[in-house]
């Protein structure tokens, strides 16, 4: 993999660890003997293992690209990998911090293939070898109106795409997240709606938007599995349940691939899902967000924003298009 030259840049005092997590990570540290072990510094922040049960990954921080980064506060790792949606293990918020340690993700692979030229897979070392890694400070907004900002690690599916070589047919890219009921409960409930394995999909050129993110970290370290271990896809001008976790299968396609929440409840969550102010969930607003951390009397409450802010970057992509019609 190639080194990228190191730097330390300018450090914003949002953009600082949070208190909480930095006095959590000196108490794990000295319980565990580990006390004397520097910090390692990697961009704008760092937190150990100890913390958050990873081991440490290479990457460059995010300088000087537009939408890269963000001087909003990061939401605190604790809240981070706390408040999930990831079904597979349950429905309640906690459930995946609770079960998902009983998914293996050693030996991991991807499977990518359809429209192109040299279809294979990916294992996971290739993956933490061959591409180089990157952080991404990105505000995640959910479509149950919540919100975070994640410093996410990873790489541009751009560059996994093109290793694959898509062909003129490929339109469309889907993807797959594990389906292993033996290790995800949530598959195994009798109540459960879900078609498994979960499935997620996009344009071919939103997957190939330099803001389109393959995540295998999050605060310096490898990805909780409650947080899409391995590896998963983050896209942050669209609604979180776009960004797929735990992904084992890429298919390019020709025709707009099925995806699970849109085949559920299609009057409730379209194809594009793109984050939007203007145009409401059926059951609720979507003008505001809840920013993490929050509670029930300090709600956070602030306004969303078109494309999450991502505008900017992403807006030509819809250009023409009835983003009411089309959510």
């Amino acid at each position: 993999m190639s080194k990228k030259p190191f730097r330390y840049p300018e450090i914003p005092s949002s953009e600082i660890t949070p208190e909480s997590v930095y006095l959590r990570r000196r108490d794990l540290m000295k319980a565990a003997g580990l006390a004397a072990v520097p910090l390692l510094a990697a961009g704008s922040r760092a937190v150990t293992a100890a913390t958050t049960g990873g081991a440490p990954l290479e990457f460059a921080p995010a300088i000087g690209e537009a939408g890269f980064k963000t001087t909003e506060d990061l939401t605190p790792f604790d809240d981070i990998t706390s408040y999930c949606n990831f079904y597979e293990f349950g429905t309640d918020k906690k459930d995946p911090a609770r079960y998902a340690h009983e998914m293996s993700v050693d030996p991991w692979s991807v499977v990518v293939d359809g429209e192109v030229g040299k279809p294979g897979k990916l294992n996971l070392e290739d993956v933490l070898s061959g591409f180089d890694l990157q952080e991404r400070i990105y505000r995640l907004r959910c479509v149950e109106a919540w919100s975070m900002v994640v410093p996410w690690i990873g790489f541009p599916l751009a560059d996994l795409l093109a290793r694959f070589e898509p062909t003129s047919k490929a339109r469309y890219v889907a993807f797959e997240t594990l389906y292993n009921p033996k290790e995800m409960r949530g598959t195994r409930s009798f109540t459960t709606t879900i078609d498994w394995p979960y499935r997620e999909g996009l344009r071919m050129d939103e997957a190939m938007n330099p803001l389109t993110l393959m995540t295998v970290g999050l605060y310096g370290k490898t990805l909780p599995n409650q947080n899409g271990a391995p590896i998963r896809l983050v896209v942050p001008w669209k609604y979180g349940f776009k960004s797929i976790k735990s992904v084992v299968r890429i298919r390019l396609t020709s025709k707009q691939p099925p995806t699970t929440w849109q085949d559920l409840a299609p009057r409730e969550y379209g194809f594009y899902a793109n984050v939007n102010p203007d145009v409401d969930h059926p059951r609720w607003s979507q003008a505001t967000e809840r920013r993490l951390p929050s509670s029930l009397f300090k709600p956070n409450r602030i306004p969303t924003r078109l494309f999450n802010g991502y505008a900017p970057q992403v807006a030509h992509l819809y250009k023409g298009m009835d983003l009411a019609r089309y959510y």
